[in-house]
C-alpha cells in the first residue's frame, strides 16, 4: 500500500484495526495514521495545506444538559456540523464524551480539544485544572480526529494574564505540559487573545460590519499590525513567542442571533429579524472571512442555540434555521447568484 492508501483525513477517514495481545488478555481497537503541523502561516494535515472549517460546539441538549440523550445524537451531531460544510468542531468549554470522538475519527471531522475553565485563580484551581487537562490530553491523544489542543479561552480563570506574572507562568505552562505529553499536534495557549508561545494565532472579533472583517484580515500585514498593537477585543493578541511562522485563525466570530421562539432573554452579538435577514448576514460576513488571504481558518460562533444564547445556526433541537444546502454554500464559500467570493488553492 502506499502512504495515502493509510492516512487519516476528511475525506479519507481510515482506520486501521489493532489488536493486542499479552498472554490470555486481548484487545481491540483502531488507529489512524495522520500527521498534523503547522509552518508558513499554514495549517498542515499529512503535510498539505489544510483549510480549517470549524464551528464552535458547547454540545449542550435541552433535557439532558451536558449528557447527549444517547450514543445516537452523538453520531448525528458530527453528520450534522459535516452537511452544513465544516471539517472541524471546536468542543468549546467541554470535555466531550469519547463516543463523539470515535464518531468522528470514523466520519472524517477534525476536532479542537479544549478545557472547561475555572471561574477564579488559585492554588486549587491551577492544582485542578492541570490535573484534569493532562488526564483528558492522554486519553484523547490517540484519536486522529483531535487535531489541536486548546487548553485555555479568552483568559478565564486568568483574567489578569497580561499583568500577572504567575498567570502568565500557568499559561505557559499549559503549552509546555501538553507538548511534553504530546509533541504531534499544535497548542493555542488561550483562544481569543493574550496568548502565550502559542501554535496558532487565534483570533476571536465579533464585528458584524463585513468590511470591517474584510479590511482587519485582508493580508498579513494587516493582521501584524493587530498582533503590534491591540486585537479586536481591546487586548493585546500575543503577550510572548513568535508568531511570525504561525498561521492565523479567525476561532470566534459571527454569532448572529436568531431566536425563532422569540424568548425574552435571547443573546447574540447581533440579531437577525428573519430567516432572510439571518440569510443577508450570514452571506456578508462569510463573504469577507473567504475573501481573507491570511486566514488559514475559522470557527464559526455557534452550531445550536445553548440557553439563553440564541445564535447557533440550528436550534437547540438541532433544526437548522436556514436550508441546509444553503448554510454549507456559505460556509464552504462556493459561489452562487453571480458572487464572486475567491476560492483559492487551499484544501477546502
Amino acid at each position: 500500500q502506499s502512504y495515502e492508501d493509510v492516512m487519516w483525513s476528511p475525506e479519507h477517514p481510515r482506520l486501521v484495526d489493532a489488536r493486542i495481545e499479552v498472554g490470555h488478555d486481548v484487545v481491540a481497537s483502531y488507529l489512524g495514521i495522520r500527521t498534523v503541523a503547522v509552518t508558513r502561516g499554514l495549517f498542515l494535515l499529512n503535510d498539505r495545506p489544510r483549510y480549517v472549517r470549524s464551528v464552535l460546539n458547547q454540545g449542550y441538549w435541552p433535557d439532558s444538559h451536558l449528557a447527549a440523550p444517547d450514543a445516537a445524537a452523538l453520531r448525528a451531531e458530527v453528520e450534522l456540523i459535516q452537511s452544513l460544510g465544516f471539517n472541524a468542531a471546536r468542543l468549546h468549554q467541554k470535555f466531550e464524551d469519547p463516543r463523539f470522538l470515535y464518531w468522528a475519527d470514523r466520519l472524517g471531522l477534525m476536532v479542537w480539544g479544549e478545557a472547561p475553565a475555572s471561574f477564579t485563580f488559585s492554588t486549587e484551581s491551577v492544582t485542578r485544572g492541570v490535573t484534569e487537562w493532562l488526564d483528558v490530553v492522554r486519553r484523547d491523544r490517540s484519536h486522529p480526529s483531535v487535531v489541536t489542543w486548546v487548553p485555555q479561552n479568552e483568559s478565564w480563570g486568568v483574567q489578569h494574564l497580561a499583568h500577572v506574572p504567575a498567570m502568565a507562568e500557568l499559561a505557559r505552562a499549559m503549552v509546555a505540559l501538553t507538548k511534553a505529553l504530546d509533541p504531534t499536534r499544535p497548542v493555542v495557549s488561550n483562544d481569543g487573545w493574550e496568548q502565550v508561545d502559542t501554535d496558532v494565532v487565534a483570533i476571536h472579533d465579533y464585528e458584524h460590519d463585513p468590511a470591517v472583517i474584510e479590511a482587519r484580515y485582508r493580508d498579513r500585514a494587516a493582521v501584524d499590525a493587530m498582533i503590534d498593537g491591540y486585537g479586536p477585543a481591546g487586548r493585546r493578541l500575543v503577550l510572548r513567542g513568535d508568531v511570525t511562522d504561525a498561521p492565523v485563525m479567525l476561532t470566534e466570530f459571527g454569532g448572529i442571533s436568531f431566536d425563532i421562539d422569540h424568548t425574552d432573554d435571547a443573546w447574540g452579538y447581533s440579531a437577525a429579524t428573519s430567516a432572510e435577514d439571518l440569510d443577508r448576514r450570514l452571506a456578508g460576513i462569510m463573504g469577507a472571512v473567504h475573501a481573507s488571504a491570511v486566514l488559514a481558518g475559522f470557527c464559526y460562533t455557534q452550531l445550536t442555540d445553548t440557553l439563553q444564547e440564541t445564535n447557533g445556526l440550528v436550534g437547540s433541537d438541532r433544526k437548522p434555521k436556514l436550508p441546509v444546502a444553503r448554510i454549507r454554500e456559505l460556509i464552504t464559500g462556493v459561489p452562487q447568484h453571480g458572487q464572486t467570493w475567491r476560492v483559492d488553492q487551499w484544501n477546502r
